[in-house]
């Protein structure tokens, strides 16, 4: 298990081809690759806005840190 191999591809593309025919095939395939390059790009996205708040929020506890020493110092 694992690994699609040569003949399992084949056969999805010859029953998708039976399926939708070939006039339709390359719209499917043109909405698919679509679909996932605006998928990859939300999740690009969120992990770039998750790894922003994540530097905000230790950014903001350090100087958090940095006010308090100066309050127990005065």
């Amino acid at each position: 298990m694992g690994r699609i191999g040569f003949q399992e591809l084949a056969l999805v593309f010859g029953l998708a081809l039976l399926i939708f025919g070939p006039a339709k095939l390359p719209e499917i395939g043109k909405s698919l690759g679509k679909g996932i390059r605006e998928f990859k790009s939300a999740t690009t996205e969120i992990t770039s806005e998750k790894k922003s708040d994540a530097k905000s929020n230790s950014s903001n506890s350090e100087e958090e840190k940095e006010n308090d020493s100066k309050e127990t110092n005065e």
